[in-house]
């Protein structure tokens, strides 16, 4: 049930306005990352040889590997080391690509009446002080959690804040600057070797700190938030933490049709990723690979082998579609416009591009420098839900923008960081839907609607198809 909808407006208004300049922020570091063989290259020769179960999900089933030989279920990884119930695993679970799903959320609601250690009012709930006596309290107050799987993130506003908080629409009365109510999907704890920063807007990411030191951060940090521990984890458990996390590599290993996704000549599959090469930088198309290399659309090739695959068998074109696929994710031509941290930082209105150009990292999908960027999802048209909506103005300028979630913005207290995150990587995806970093397309389909709207790329039904079917087997 969503509670009388409430506006708050602090202190006097100011006509809305153009932004200033956007500029990109050079505080989202640059982590260099240790987990490798040396401070800036991920190497995971090392055989992966433990593998989960297949969990099944929407377009076949996804698995992972570990990189230590075995997946330690005694790893503090899954101990509970607060005082609510909560361990890392609460959030974060194989089944659901290391992450959580509406589907799963609800599944656990049902089985305890809305009493597992992930309903609690810190972040799980629409807002903190809501009633969770009885059973359709608790329906209510989870909503957003049951219906998005999505956590709230409570911040502040930022004290060197650029500009002020105007404005609050917050059905539940409950937002404000002392804290702002931002609902964000739990990232996976996978893949972490590819990582270029942490969290969606970067907060556990220091700049001139290792990957490895910001990742041990992060653990404890949400240990201390999420779990609402009396006391920070030993350096031992983050360690521990960090080590199980870093090992694992998770991807679709079967396609409802075709079957196997590592079955040669295709190279998918999470024992296939858990060999691919990363650097922070590598093939950037802004010029940041270290090595001098210079930028290939062409950053995905898992399916190359089936390129031009022929047959009339429901597998055979099915093969073809999810090649067909690759190639427009790596090729078909984005005329990309308007998105803050890219067009703004080159100095270039429209910008000629693929979808590879800032999912850049070679057969991982996310961005191999830190680029948070603001490519439309947080205002007002693209609200949903119980959803507070802000109004924040730039105290220099005088120009306003309404926003759903400030981003990177929240950190720095810059407004050229305002509504900007990070790319995730894009693996396990058909096991951990709704996308984006509010849970706002509940399908592949609806993430490349959100694109073709957006930059007006003009995909007809069979290229929607394709994409989806490509996209569904990372």
């Amino acid at each position: 049930m969503q509670m009388p909808s409430a506006r708050r407006r602090i202190g006097s208004p100011s006509p809305i306005g153009l932004a200033a300049a956007l500029a990109i922020a050079a505080p989202f570091a640059l982590a260099a990352c240790d987990i490798g063989v040396g401070p800036d290259t991920v190497s995971t020769e090392a055989a992966a040889v433990s593998m989960t179960s297949n969990f099944t999900n929407a377009s076949g089933a996804h698995a992972t590997v570990s990189t230590t030989g075995s997946i330690d279920s005694t790893n503090a990884f899954f101990q509970s080391l607060g005082t609510n119930g909560r361990a890392c695993v609460t959030c974060h679970d194989a089944s659901t690509a290391w992450s959580i799903t509406p589907a799963s959320v609800q599944a656990r609601f049902n089985a305890t009446n809305g009493t597992d250690p992930i309903f609690r009012l810190n972040d799980g709930a629409n807002a903190p002080n809501l009633p969770v006596a009885t059973l359709a309290q608790r329906k209510s107050a989870y909503s957003m959690l049951l219906n998005r799987g999505v956590i709230r993130v409570g911040l502040p506003m930022p004290a060197n804040a650029e500009f002020d908080l105007v404005a609050v629409d917050d059905p539940y009365w409950y937002a404000s600057a002392n804290e702002l109510s931002l609902f964000r999907r739990p990232l996976p704890t996978t893949n972490l070797p590819f990582l270029s920063g942490v969290m969606w807007d970067g907060r556990e990411s220091v700049a001139g700190a290792t990957m490895t030191q910001n990742l041990a951060r992060q653990a404890n940090d949400a240990t201390l938030g999420h779990a609402q521990a009396s006391v920070a984890l030993t350096a031992a458990q983050q360690n521990s933490i960090v080590a199980f996390e870093t090992a694992l590599f998770t991807a679709q290993t079967s396609d409802s049709v075709v079957g196997s996704l590592s079955a040669a000549p295709a190279t998918g599959g999470p024992a296939f990723l858990s060999k691919q090469l990363f650097f922070i930088g590598i093939n950037d198309p802004l010029g940041g690979n270290p090595q001098g290399t210079a930028f290939t659309s062409a950053a995905f090739s898992l399916y190359n082998g089936w390129t031009n695959f022929s047959g009339t068998s429901a597998s055979a074109q099915k093969k073809a579609s999810i090649a067909r696929g690759q190639d427009i994710f790596n090729n078909h031509p984005i005329r990309i416009a308007g998105v803050g941290g890219l067009n703004d930082k080159l100095g270039i209105a429209t910008l000629n591009g693929t979808c590879t150009t800032c999912h850049d990292s070679p057969n991982v999908g996310n961005h191999s420098v830190a680029l948070p960027l603001d490519i439309g999802l947080t205002g007002p048209n693209q609200r949903f839900g119980d959803q507070p909506l802000y109004t924040l103005r730039n105290k220099t300028t005088g120009a306003t923008v309404q926003t759903t979630d400030p981003g990177r913005a929240m950190i720095t207290g810059k407004w050229a960081d305002m509504s900007k995150f990070k790319g995730p990587i894009l693996h396990g995806l058909a096991g951990r839907a709704p996308y984006f970093h509010n849970g706002s397309a509940n399908t592949l389909t609806d993430v490349i609607k959100f694109y073709d709207t957006q930059f007006h790329i003009g995909l007809d039904a069979t290229q929607f198809v394709d994409l989806a079917n490509f996209l569904s087997t990372l």
